[in-house]
């Protein structure tokens, strides 16, 4: 009877078969230990040298890292064993033997795993990471879904920039120019004038000629719109949507998290109500540790360090300058230099996981700002129609996937967060 790893422990006592890859093997005396991966988990399977075995035995000294088998054999509960069951052996079958595996249970340089990206995909820690990556994808789904929003898939090729143009990656589009997606956004508030709260939920383009740890040149970002919500809604939404992820991450991701040795308890912290101050209030935070940043300027990356060594859980960052957003962002009513705009940044240092705010929903107002910025109005004839036809308060975010994963996770580097990372250096494999 085939099974999964994962299923090992309801089978305690009958034979079952594994089909998966050699992980490791150790030897003890006339004992041989293999430890066998599927995908879903690792076992370890126990060969002892006698008559009736000593082919198995031998087939078990000649496999080598990563080959290809199908064990069959026993299960037997053992709280000393990985995971606490093994596998008796009766039946090794090697499909293929890797030769000279690159990545040996030794520690490796980041230098020499990243164009083995296909292959370090199966240690333990990657492993663990892609299934909270899953999680929190799920967990993201489940909590609009069942909210009543509905998922509206956005292009990724677009005629327009959404974060300025001189990130845009350009392709030829059959003598037309197009870009890569920088964000869902612009489409966002289409579909939600017809179908008032959705998401999307895709890949994203940067050409940041960036080579920080908190960068990639694709990644994932989830954004919602809703028709009809204001500042504080978005906020609340936000909040909502991070503690309920979490809470789903903590319960089903333990394993994983323990894996990588993550710290549960700054997890638990995440809880209602988050702490939200004002953009001048952080900047009073910042010039305590760098008397240099002016009032007005953005944040960098040692900026939003700063602030969140203030707080153990994320913070609300909101009415930035208008100068330092988007041309699509609502400006205050009371004060026509700060926007109607909100960044989420997390805790421990990961910096902005959440960037959103209200959209400008007045006519000409927009077409100001477009002008202003220097943007072709014909290529935004359609999204100015959006305040022609039934303009309407709206507003919405964008959380970026990989960021959320590496803080979730607790590790540094964005690059371990999605299967295939592309960064300004690398796009192999």
């Amino acid at each position: 009877m085939h099974v999964f790893i994962e299923d090992v422990s309801k089978c305690e006592g009958k034979d079952v078969t594994i089909k998966g890859w050699l992980y490791n093997k150790r030897s003890s005396g006339s004992v041989r230990f293999i430890l066998v991966r599927d995908g879903t988990g690792i076992i370890q399977s126990v060969i002892s040298k006698n008559e009736a075995q000593k082919e198995l035995f031998g087939t078990a000294d000649r496999i080598t890292q990563e080959s290809s088998l199908i064990l069959t054999g026993t299960v037997k509960k053992d709280e000393r064993a990985p995971g606490g069951y093994e596998i008796i052996a009766k039946k090794l079958q090697i499909i293929q033997e890797a030769r000279e595996y690159p990545i040996t249970p030794k520690e490796h340089s980041v230098e020499h795993l990243m164009p083995l990206r296909h292959l370090w995909l199966r240690s333990k820690q990657q492993n663990a990471i892609m299934r909270v990556r899953h999680e929190l994808i799920k967990s993201l789904r489940d909590f609009f879904d069942d909210r009543g929003f509905i998922c509206a898939d956005c292009p990724i090729l677009t005629p327009a920039s959404v974060e300025g143009t001189t990130t845009l990656f350009e392709v030829d589009y059959y003598d037309q120019k197009a870009y890569l997606s920088q964000s869902g956004q612009l489409y966002n508030e289409a579909t939600a004038a017809a179908l008032g709260k959705v998401y999307c939920f895709g890949p994203t383009f940067r050409a940041e000629k960036s080579k920080t740890r908190r960068h990639l040149t694709e990644f994932w970002m989830l954004e919602p719109e809703v028709a009809y919500i204001d500042l504080d809604g978005i906020m609340e939404l936000a909040e909502d949507m991070t503690v309920y992820a979490i809470e789903r991450v903590l319960k089903n991701r333990k394993k994983e998290l323990a894996v990588l040795e993550r710290n549960l308890k700054a997890l638990e912290k995440v809880t209602k109500p988050f702490p939200r101050i004002t953009y001048k209030e952080a900047v009073t935070i910042i010039q305590k540790q760098d008397a240099e940043f002016a009032e007005g300027d953005d944040f960098g990356a040692p900026h939003e360090t700063i602030i969140s060594e203030s707080f153990d859980k994320p913070v609300f960052v909101h009415h930035y300058p208008a100068s330092i957003k988007a041309f699509y962002m609502k400006r205050d009513a009371e004060d026509d230099t700060l926007s109607l705009s909100v960044d989420m940044i997390g805790p421990e240092g990961i910096g902005e996981l959440i960037g959103g705010g209200q959209r400008e929903d007045d006519y000409e107002t927009l077409l100001q700002h477009i002008k202003k910025h220097k943007l072709d109005e014909g290529t935004y004839q359609w999204y100015l129609d959006l305040r022609k036809y039934g303009t309407f308060p709206h507003g919405g975010f964008g959380l970026g996937l990989e960021r959320t994963v590496a803080w979730i996770c607790g590790i540094k580097h964005l690059r371990e967060t999605i299967p295939f990372p592309r960064m300004l250096d690398r796009v192999y494999p």
